[in-house]
């Protein structure tokens, strides 16, 4: 059967904005039964509250037991910090005037994550978060506030996740493609569910809308698909910049030392071989010089400087020094 997937906002507003699924829906998530018999959409308070508008996309509350239910469809990644402001602004618009510090009305807000980050940071199909404040002394729950917060993913359900949570979870994972199958959802809600988000039955002021959010979509993602494009160019341009300049320091300092090893080991070898030389030069003129001074007694300073090889000036200075 095709559906109209869940992920989008106006089609999941249109199906869990009638009266009888809403509460069914907060029953099996809370635990509570609440009578409503409006869900706005797209709800503002009459007068503004905070710095930045509110628009909570369901919005219901039953007046006999002052309960207010939110309900938020979200695919953005901002998600943990916008929907906690706009559940404090819930509570924030019970104070005005001049009478005590008082919170007449007990304020849940439910967040349904079609879609994930890439970071990888949501591990869990459900969470709840409270006010409540926990003793320092033994970890004790202390329990004041009844306000609730909380997150459910329909992508990441499990065996941990409660059975009454699970089904709903399920059901709307199971939308995201856009193909369902009619037989497994025979009883209520989720046959009306259906019956809502069918392809061919829809409203065709709710497709427009689908339409125009499918569009929406598709042009962030180019966008984010370029941006990312275009960071990994840079990036990479300033990385390849940067790794010259560290592979010429490194080079030359590599280089510095390498040269300098080289050096020695070259200036050793030639030492030695210089002083090898200059040994065995020495050495020979020191024979000649001791086989000079041997025949002063019997040969003349011609005959010796020519047996020797040394010069004849050298044989005088040898002469006188005897």
């Amino acid at each position: 059967m095709k559906v109209i997937p869940l992920k989008y906002g106006s089609m999941f507003k249109h199906a869990f904005g009638q009266p009888d699924i809403f509460c069914q829906f907060v029953k099996d998530i809370l635990d509570i039964d609440i009578t409503v018999d409006k869900v706005h959409t797209e709800y503002e308070y009459p007068k503004p509250i905070g710095f930045v508008r509110s628009i909570y996309d369901l919005f219901a509350e039953d007046k006999e037991k002052r309960i207010i239910v939110e309900i938020q469809h979200v695919k953005a990644e901002d998600f943990f910090d916008r929907f906690l402001y706009y559940h404090l602004i819930s509570m924030v618009e019970q104070v005005g005037g001049y009478k005590e510090y008082c919170f007449d009305r007990t304020v849940y807000t439910i967040v349904v994550l079609t879609s994930t980050p890439r970071d990888g940071s949501i591990k869990f199909s459900g969470a709840i978060s409270d006010m409540n404040p926990v003793s320092i002394d033994d970890g004790e729950i202390i329990d004041i506030y009844p306000h609730r917060l909380i997150f459910l993913c329909p992508r990441k359900v499990n065996d941990k996740t409660p059975q009454r949570i699970k089904k709903w979870l399920q059901f709307i994972e199971d939308s995201l493609d856009g193909e369902m199958n009619e037989a497994e959802y025979q009883h209520s809600p989720w046959k009306k569910i259906l019956a809502t988000i069918q392809k061919y039955s829809a409203d065709p002021k709710v497709l427009s809308e689908i339409k125009d959010e499918a569009a929406w979509n598709k042009a962030k993602e180019r966008f984010a698909k370029e941006g990312r494009a275009d960071g990994m160019a840079a990036g990479m341009k300033k990385g390849i910049k940067a790794g010259m300049v560290a592979g010429i320091a490194k080079g030359k300092k590599s280089g510095i030392a390498v040269g300098k090893k080289s050096g020695i080991a070259e200036g050793k070898k030639a030492g030695i071989a210089a002083g090898k030389k200059a040994g065995i030069a020495e050495g020979l003129q020191q024979g000649q010089l001791n086989i000079a001074h041997a025949l002063l007694d019997v040969l003349d300073d011609k005959t010796i400087a020519q047996k020797t090889k040394l010069t004849i000036t050298r044989i005088r200075k040898l002469r006188k020094e005897v």
